[in-house]
């Protein structure tokens, strides 16, 4: 069993909907470049594909993409933009779904490795990928940084997006390392919102780096964002690129 959350049927049917403007050629461009530069002639493996959002077109530039995905829903959304022999899916977790053959890059973008809410199932998560990958192969893990900076004290919730459809706000609980994405969203003209959230377990990047060292990995790279700005102090997230040694 894992910890994290099964996405459902009606999530998955409105994902794309949800993620169109992450979904554009300019939006996605960075991350398809820095990915199929690490992949280089090799494949590579995505934990938690979901609905293909990156991995479709990752393999449309020619990188040969096998997918692990927990939830059948979103990989059926999948399945209607490639077909099984075109880009391999696996239904099971990321921590310990094996799936055949070695691969230069493994991946696990947007914020994914937070879904699994134990340290010791994203620690499982690290050995997964360095299990599969080849000598020299690279994991790479993109994570926002909790926002404790904008956290006054006695205060537990950070609003992260304010707008005509849409109000998020995150709720953070600092001893579990624990933050819960609140999300209220107006789907029609009639007033009405749908309320969601989804629970995640934030990680720092010296803890990341630690669980990579347990996996036998060594960090290779860290930077800001896919256009490979620097990562400081007032980075809002990662890009982390970790190394099987060859």
């Amino acid at each position: 069993m894992t910890s994290s959350e099964l996405w459902t049927r009606a999530t998955a049917d409105r994902y794309d909907a949800e993620e169109a403007e992450n979904s554009s050629a300019t939006a996605l461009g960075p991350a398809l470049a820095f990915l199929a530069e690490l992949a280089g002639d090799g494949r590579a493996l995505e934990f938690a594909i979901g609905t293909g959002r990156v991995g479709v077109p990752l393999r449309e530039r020619g990188v040969p993409v096998v997918g692990i995905e927990l939830s059948e829903h979103m990989a059926a959304v999948l399945r209607r933009k490639a077909d099984e022999d075109t880009l391999p899916v696996t239904i099971g977790d990321m921590a310990t779904t094996v799936v055949p053959g070695g691969f230069t890059l493994v991946y696990l973008i947007y914020n994914t490795i937070s879904n699994l809410l134990t340290q010791e199932e994203q620690v499982e998560c690290f050995r997964n990928a360095a299990r599969h990958l080849e000598p020299g192969g690279r994991f790479v893990i993109e994570l926002g940084l909790p926002p404790l900076r904008s956290l006054p004290p006695g205060q537990t919730a950070v609003p992260f997006d304010v707008s005509e459809r849409h109000l998020g706000f995150d709720t953070v609980d600092l001893v579990e390392q624990m933050l819960v994405s609140h999300h209220f969203t107006r789907d029609g003209d009639d007033g009405r919102y749908r309320r969601a959230n989804s629970r995640h377990r934030y990680a720092w990047p010296a803890e990341l780096d630690l669980m990579a060292r347990i996996a036998g990995l060594e960090l290779e790279r860290r930077v800001a964002d896919w256009d490979g700005a620097p990562f400081t102090q007032d980075s809002a997230k990662h890009i982390s690129v970790w190394r099987k040694p060859a």
